[in-house]
């Protein structure tokens, strides 16, 4: 594990050290999902925040999703899935922070009062990274949170992320007119254009994963192998070669009334 990661894992306090970026994962495996070929570029160094990354309760029972990923306990579930990010994220070369919400099975998605009170401990400057939330109620709610709390600070806006392969199903998303053609998808554009009313989007980094890239990316992603068979069946072969995850791209936001 690398060294940064290693003292995230002993203290989760946002100043120690301080952080160059702040990649805010919904779940274990997002943020790697989404962005493993972005993150070389970003300014470090780079933690990983998992927002939905507590254990769940003592009384909990096994979701419908955990048990079909072959679980058969809520807890099991969690502690083997905090081993596979920590091993993608030292693969993608990052530090690993869970804040303690649990995943949506085994509490309330919407109570995020520990991402809050961390992002504010954060230095003002600090770049934060947040998900677009395509057709993810959970993403969309960590995204509004991460939004509500920068303004509250008077923070920079946060950049947003192509969350996958959810929004890379989209038909032109490898194509240069990628936003004007998600915006235009009647359910899979709702999130894009959420945030199209409010704010001017403009590129802030795109990488087209070439091969080195590519495989690089696919052996951090396998990583979380708990949990890639249960999704290919919602999104089919999304590690496909010419698949979703191949086109990543993150936004900057700029309100539009500071640009009418």
């Amino acid at each position: 594990m690398p060294e940064n990661a290693a003292s995230a894992a002993a203290n989760t306090s946002p100043g120690t050290p301080p952080w160059g970026t702040v990649v805010i994962s919904p779940h274990f495996d997002d943020a790697v999902l989404s962005l493993a070929a972005v993150i070389p570029q970003l300014p470090g160094p780079v933690v990983v925040v998992t927002a939905y990354g507590g254990a769940p309760g003592p009384e909990a029972t096994v979701s419908s999703w955990d048990e079909e990923c072959g679980f058969g306990t809520p807890h099991e579930a969690h502690r083997a899935r905090v081993i596979e990010d920590a091993q993608a994220l030292q693969m993608v070369g990052v530090a690993q922070i869970t804040l303690p919400h649990p995943d949506g099975p085994y509490g309330d998605p919407s109570e995020l009062g520990h991402l809050d009170q961390w992002l504010r401990e954060l230095p003002a400057d600090t770049d934060v990274l947040a998900p677009l939330g395509t057709r993810q109620d959970h993403h969309a709610l960590v995204r509004e949170q991460v939004l509500r709390t920068r303004a509250e600070q008077g923070a920079a806006l946060p950049l947003i992320y192509a969350d996958q392969p959810y929004t890379g199903h989209s038909a032109g998303w490898h194509t240069d007119d990628a936003e004007a053609v998600l915006a235009a998808e009647e359910e899979r554009g709702a999130s894009f254009r959420s945030l199209t009313d409010r704010y001017r989007l403009t590129r802030r980094y795109e990488v087209k994963l070439d091969d080195d890239q590519w495989s690089a990316k696919r052996l951090a992603v396998q990583c979380y192998g708990s949990q890639l068979a249960t999704l290919g069946v919602g999104h089919g072969p999304f590690m496909a070669w010419r698949g979703p995850l191949r086109t990543e791209r993150v936004w900057s936001l700029e309100p539009l009334s500071a640009t009418s």
